[in-house]
């Protein structure tokens, strides 16, 4: 009896990573997948926050599509060692702080060594010739397998028919004739394939998960970084800059304004960590301050959270400021008016 082949599967909780999987275990594959944990994946958590999200499926798409699959799926954590990735990319950032090329071959140099680890064979994933403007091109597509090390044990089964014969192909674990050719933007193609294969539901069929391709939260971790002195974080900052209104009145602070109360229970959870501010005497937003602050900064911060409660036309609002440690006082303030308030403040 010929020996079971094994795989391992980089498993996004996209579609073309569910629908790779599926193509390689149609051929009798063993076939379990990896997903790395870098803090940044715009799912799961933002949507169970907010209260406006609240008809949105709350599920981590990896796991689900794993489920799906029936495969097992290991979850990795790579926060730090991913701080490489995205401070230094070699290959340099894409439209935003989004380093695709270099966090795709670091994504499969992981894999090729969990897969010599745990006696797997080869690698899968669900990149698509032409699909994605850095990491997914014909010319760049060679560089991943390259310098990753994966070399001709990564295979791609949805442009398998558009790329050089793999290690797998030769040896005859797997058939080209049963993999696909598709290339380009267009998705019809694997939309197409999930109606073939059964899967009516899945993720965004445009994939794309992760926040380091948004400008608006680039820029806050530019800021971020420029406030401090130093390009670094941690896996706190990640969360923060996901949520809420960022203000940076002076160079020295900011203020992170709840917009809803899906976020000021979330950024409840960090008053131990931050200055914080409340207003007593009306309904208004939980706000946390970011940097070491004075009387005046303080004043001017709860200037600012009356401006976004409702006792933004009051004369006076009090201001519950709470510290550290627990500790808590009232200051009286004038809201600002929309006006005070200029775009170059928010973040």
């Amino acid at each position: 009896m010929s020996q079971q082949r094994k795989a391992v599967a980089l498993i996004s909780g996209g579609l073309d990573s569910m629908l790779a999987c599926q193509t390689i275990m149609n051929q009798g594959i063993h076939v379990e997948g990896i997903n790395f944990f870098t803090g940044f994946c715009v799912e799961g958590h933002t949507h169970a926050i907010r209260k406006q999200d609240a008809d949105k499926v709350k599920r981590n798409n990896a796991l689900w599509v794993a489920e799906q699959l029936g495969i097992k799926l290991h979850i990795i954590d790579i926060i730090e060692e991913y701080k490489q990735v995205l401070l230094n990319p070699k290959h340099g950032y894409g439209a935003n702080l989004n380093p695709c090329l270099d966090c795709k071959i670091f994504m499969v140099n992981k894999a090729k060594q969990w897969m010599q680890e745990n006696g797997f064979d080869f690698i899968i994933t669900g990149e698509v010739v032409g699909q994605r403007p850095m990491s997914q091109r014909k010319q760049t597509m060679p560089i991943v397998a390259a310098e990753s090390g994966a070399d001709n044990l990564l295979v791609r089964p949805l442009s398998a028919q558009n790329l050089p014969a793999t290690l797998p192909e030769r040896e005859g674990w797997i058939s080209r004739d049963k993999m696909f050719g598709f290339s380009g933007r267009s998705r019809k193609p694997q939309m197409a394939l999930a109606k073939e294969f059964g899967f009516a539901d899945y993720a965004q069929p445009a994939g794309g998960c992760c926040f380091l391709t948004d400008e608006s939260y680039s820029l806050k971790l530019t800021d971020l970084w420029q406030a401090r002195g130093k390009r670094d974080y941690d896996l706190d900052d990640i969360m923060l800059l996901k949520v809420g209104r960022h203000i940076r009145p002076r160079p020295h602070f900011k203020i992170i304004v709840a917009r809803e109360d899906g976020e000021a229970r979330f950024m409840s959870g960090y008053k131990k960590e931050f200055v914080s501010m409340h207003c007593t005497n009306h309904r208004g937003p939980l706000v946390l301050i970011d940097g070491e602050v004075g009387e005046d900064d303080l004043a001017l911060a709860g200037q600012i959270l009356a401006r976004y409660g409702q006792g933004r036309d009051a004369d006076q609002v009090e201001v519950t400021i709470r510290d550290r440690a627990g500790a808590e006082r009232n200051i009286f303030v004038t809201p600002l008016a929309a006006e005070q308030i200029p775009e170059e403040w928010f973040v």
